[in-house]
C-alpha cells in the first residue's frame, strides 16, 4: 500500500511539474511579446519625435552624413 501510495504521489507530482513547465513557456512567450511591443512602441515614438523636428534641428544632429544626389 505504501509503494502505491508513492506511485499516487509521483504522478501527481509529475502532472504538477508538467503544467508549471507549460505555465512557464507560456509566461516567457508573454514577456518576450511585450518586450518586442515595447520595441516597437519606442521606434515609433522616435520616428514620430524625428517627424516634428525642424530642418534647423536636424541638420545640428545629423550634420552633412547624408547622400548627396
Amino acid at each position: 500500500m505504501a509503494k502505491r501510495k508513492e506511485e499516487s504521489n509521483s504522478m501527481l507530482s509529475d502532472d504538477v511539474l508538467a503544467k508549471l513547465k507549460e505555465t512557464k513557456k507560456e509566461l516567457l512567450k508573454h514577456e518576450q511579446k511585450l518586450e518586442e511591443e515595447k520595441e516597437a512602441q519606442r521606434l515609433f515614438e522616435r520616428k514620430e519625435r524625428e517627424k516634428n523636428l525642424s530642418f534647423a534641428e536636424l541638420l545640428e544632429r545629423h550634420g552633412d552624413k547624408g547622400n548627396k544626389f
